[in-house]
């Protein structure tokens, strides 16, 4: 996750976070959700809808739409990233979107489940700050970087302190790649993986941290100690691509299917941009590019767990 997983604000809920998780539930809300029909054509109901931040307002504009379309919405926020996906495996929600495609691989693998995503929204590019140093090249030999130990966030901080050739990964390193992975001898910094919350607070006494945009934004991080973030374009963001989540059976409802299409309207989209800033990019990967990429990710998961 923004979020911890994803921009800004998730842990208000969140990972926006994953991930990075306080443990509460809108209970009223779930409750309906409960309620709610499950599955198939859920054409003439609610559909229900598990997310981490419900309180930014883009979703009211995307419940609007969606019911300009004839499509009833009613979404159940999350506070703790560990219950959409049973929720939505257990058929107390229909939809949920709160994850990227890496974090619903390692649900998946864990839980021999098989959600799948059918709708991409955005990518959010992992910063690297820096309070002492203008660039990556000022950072001297033997400095120390701050990346959060999460699992999820510590090896895509990893790659990205790779791609910014501070340090080299022992075989190119992978989305499950953590510190024991670093080839030392060919790096030029230390890393200390310290806990994501605390990746803002540890940053005036290193060189550089690794900074989800959540706490970056809890932080008060100004945008220029911004010296190096992944591309979000590039093939390594793919395992990162935030999307909507169906259970397998319901991967071509076309009611799911258009709502996953509604939240790339304009008018969504620049609220989603108002809301969560400019930093995040939007991403409209078809659901079997999506699928395919976390088939892949499953199964390197597996293999790696062999």
């Amino acid at each position: 996750m923004i979020k911890m997983l994803r921009g800004k604000n998730v842990m208000s809920s969140k990972l926006r976070s994953f991930l990075l998780l306080p443990v509460a539930l809108v209970t009223a809300m779930l409750a309906a959700a409960c309620a709610a029909p499950t599955g198939g054509d859920a054409s003439g109901s609610a559909i229900s809808i598990g997310v981490a931040d419900g309180s930014e307002s883009y979703w009211q504009v995307f419940q609007r739409k969606a019911a300009a379309a004839g499509i009833q919405v009613q979404l159940v926020n999350f506070t703790d990233y560990n219950q959409p996906n049973p929720a939505l495996a257990q058929k107390q929600l229909q939809l949920n979107e709160f994850q990227h495609l890496q974090y619903l691989a390692n649900y998946n693998v864990k839980n021999h489940d098989t959600l799948v995503p059918i709708g991409a929204t955005a990518v959010y590019p992992l910063p690297l700050y820096s309070l002492k140093h203008a660039s990556v090249a000022d950072i001297p030999a033997g400095g120390q970087v701050a990346i959060p130990n999460d699992p999820t966030n510590q090896a895509r901080a990893l790659l990205v302190l790779q791609a910014a050739k501070l340090v080299t990964l022992k075989g190119g390193g992978t989305t499950l790649s953590t510190p024991s992975d670093i080839d030392r001898a060919a790096s030029r910094v230390t890393v200390v993986a310290v806990d994501a919350a605390q990746t803002a607070t540890n940053l005036p006494s290193v060189d550089a941290a690794i900074v989800n945009n959540n706490y970056a934004t809890a932080a008060k991080l100004a945008t220029d100690k911004v010296i190096f973030k992944d591309d979000p374009n590039g093939d390594a963001a793919k395992p990162y691509i935030n999307a909507f989540v169906a259970r397998a059976e319901d991967k071509d409802n076309p009611t799911y299917l258009k709502l996953a299409a509604i939240y790339h309207d304009p008018e969504v989209e620049a609220a989603v941009t108002h809301d969560l800033g400019t930093t995040g990019v939007l991403k409209n990967n078809s659901a079997q590019d999506l699928q395919a990429t976390t088939a892949a990710l499953e199964e390197t998961i597996r293999k790696a767990g062999a």
